[in-house]
């Protein structure tokens, strides 16, 4: 059985979830805390996430954010409350619920693994594995050294895996480069390209054509 990896966000569910949390939540305790409307928290809190930036790796850490902007309560109940954003492609459904009985599933997302175990836990049970680049690898970005690490925690050759996701560099050239059967996934169908798919249900046609 050949494993298929899936990215989660953008490819198993969408951005909703986390935009929410990162772009409303944390701006609104930012403005109870220190008394500004919402429209000035976002325009401080979104200063402060640049001042940082996504190359260092506490940028994806909810609760290094809570301690540097000084927010209130315990962090991790947030990705819990808001649980019910989280919305699943319904191509994604179908395709796990295809695919699930003739390979072996698991995630690789650059997602904290706090949000990804909810995320998991709404998508249903069908991963045997769930790996997070900043959680598990402390890494900013899904690279090669990446999809060698989950190469060799399953145990297979890089040709033993496909990965599909709605990046073109971490999902696709990454894994790509290193010999995984790797697919862009584009939604919005303006790339175009041999590996390119619009939809998870076009994976499984390939699949069932192979």
């Amino acid at each position: 059985m050949k494993h298929i990896s899936f990215d989660m966000e953008g490819t198993l569910i969408d951005h909703g979830y986390s935009e929410h949390i990162w772009g409303t939540d944390i701006p609104q305790l930012y403005a109870e805390k220190h008394g500004v409307d919402l429209e000035e928290a976002r325009r401080r809190v979104f200063h402060e996430y640049d001042q940082v930036g996504g190359a260092r790796p506490e940028w994806y850490d909810v609760g290094y954010w809570f301690r540097r902007l000084g927010l209130p309560g315990d962090w991790r109940e947030l990705p819990e409350r808001r649980r019910g954003l989280i919305r699943v492609y319904p191509d994604a459904k179908i395709a796990l619920e295809a695919l699930v009985s003739e390979s072996l599933l698991v995630v690789s997302s650059n997602t904290i693994r706090e949000f990804l175990k909810i995320q998991v836990e709404e998508v249903g049970d069908y991963f045997t594995h769930v790996f997070s680049a900043p959680s598990d690898y402390q890494s900013v970005k899904k690279d090669q050294s990446f999809y060698r690490r989950i190469i060799e925690v399953l145990g297979i050759e890089p040709n033993e895996m496909i990965h599909v996701g709605d990046h073109y560099t971490y999902d696709y050239l990454a894994a790509q480069s290193i010999g995984v059967e790797a697919y862009h996934l584009d939604r919005t169908g303006k790339t175009r390209g041999e590996d390119t798919l619009e939809s998870l249900t076009e994976l499984m046609e390939r699949l069932e054509k192979a």
